[in-house]
């Protein structure tokens, strides 16, 4: 009986462990957006992804300028790259959906991994850009 008990806690320590590993790296299912924030030298940007994953996303993007009111721009583009594999795609042009919002829906991700999702803002007053890292699972 005595040979059974060590046995017994080893398989219990070894069923915790797994349970543990299991659940630290088990995907998120949290399904909440992910919304990041970044400032140039004349705006706020913020872009926002809903669960970013491999294949076709929909990206918006809100821009205030210094005062914090909805900026009047030209155009907005999406440009997703993947540094560290040499990606580059072409950039997606975001239409308006109201003042200082506008969205990039057809945007495609087609590798899982490190992404920076560049944006760029053409205006009256010129031209800035934005770079947000973009983990993709």
């Amino acid at each position: 009986m005595t040979r059974q008990k060590p046995r017994l806690l080893i398989a219990a320590v070894a069923v915790l462990v797994l349970g543990v590993l299991t659940w630290l790296v088990w995907p998120s299912t949290s399904g909440g957006p992910t919304v990041l924030k970044s400032a140039t030298g004349q705006h706020t940007v913020q872009l926002s992804v809903d669960a970013p994953k491999l294949g076709t996303n929909s990206f918006g993007v809100e821009v205030t300028d210094q005062s914090g009111k909805p900026a009047r721009l030209d155009s907005v583009t999406v440009e997703p790259v993947m540094p560290q594999m040499g990606h580059a795609l072409s950039p997606v042009t975001a239409g308006p959906e109201g003042p200082g919002r506008y969205r990039a829906a057809e945007t495609v991700l087609p590798m899982s991994g490190q992404w920076e999702i560049t944006v760029s803002l053409s205006g009256p007053d010129g031209t800035e850009q934005a770079v947000f890292p973009l983990l993709v699972k």
